[in-house]
């Protein structure tokens, strides 16, 4: 079964292109695409696709506000943002939202079908490009700070569940490399949060990536 895509991108150059690589690949599948967040919004509601490709800079409402409405309406089509920018605030705001996607534009032809294909299966995909970039901002905010992130609270097993969700693994994937009940691993991850003092269905997510370093 394919996997339904919709793109937005105001630049029809780059617009063109997306499209043409997703038509090289037979799991996926066009269903529409818009040159706007406005359009894009509406398009999507719709056409309720698996994925949705939004540039955060458009005219009118940006990717980053469609992801928004689309999250405050419950769709559940999974966002990948693309940006040309390496903006930590942004990329915390996409995530607090939900956002399971967020690509580079400069690496949009080597990631955007990988892309696709993971945040489909419901797990985050991140350009490297970003990671790294995010990595060393988070590496230099500890050094300056000398603040620990607080996992010497974590038991072992703990810090080894943590680790597998730095991965962006998901519970069930972590049970497999584990050995242990998926529910096991969800009894961790609220024993994690709460010992970190994380909140919000995204928090540790967020956490374990930018401590990956650390673990």
């Amino acid at each position: 079964m394919s996997i339904a895509v919709f793109a937005a991108d105001d630049h029809p150059i780059f617009r063109r292109g997306l499209c043409e690589i997703l038509g090289e690949e037979e799991d996926l599948s066009l269903l529409g695409q818009a040159a706007s967040g406005d359009d894009a919004l509406e398009q999507i509601l719709a056409l309720r696709p698996d994925v949705a490709i939004l540039d955060v800079d458009m005219p009118g409402m940006s990717g980053l506000e469609a992801a928004r409405s689309l999250a405050e309406q419950g769709l559940r089509t999974q966002v990948i943002l693309l940006t040309m920018h390496e903006d930590e605030t942004l990329f915390n705001e996409a995530i607090d939202l939900g956002v399971l996607g967020y690509v580079l534009k400069e690496n949009a032809v080597d990631d955007v079908v990988n892309a696709i294909r993971t945040v489909a299966s419901g797990r985050p995909f991140i350009s490297p490009s970003v990671a790294d970039f995010l990595l060393r901002r988070n590496r230099g905010k500890t050094e300056l700070r000398r603040e620990k992130p607080g996992l010497e609270q974590l038991t072992p097993a703990e810090r080894r569940i943590l680790k597998q969700i730095a991965q962006d693994k998901t519970s069930k994937e972590i049970a497999d490399e584990l050995g242990i009940s998926v529910r096991t691993v969800d009894t961790h991850r609220q024993n994690i949060s709460g010992k970190l003092g994380l909140t919000g269905s995204h928090s540790l997510l967020k956490f374990a990536f930018h401590n990956k370093s650390h673990l």
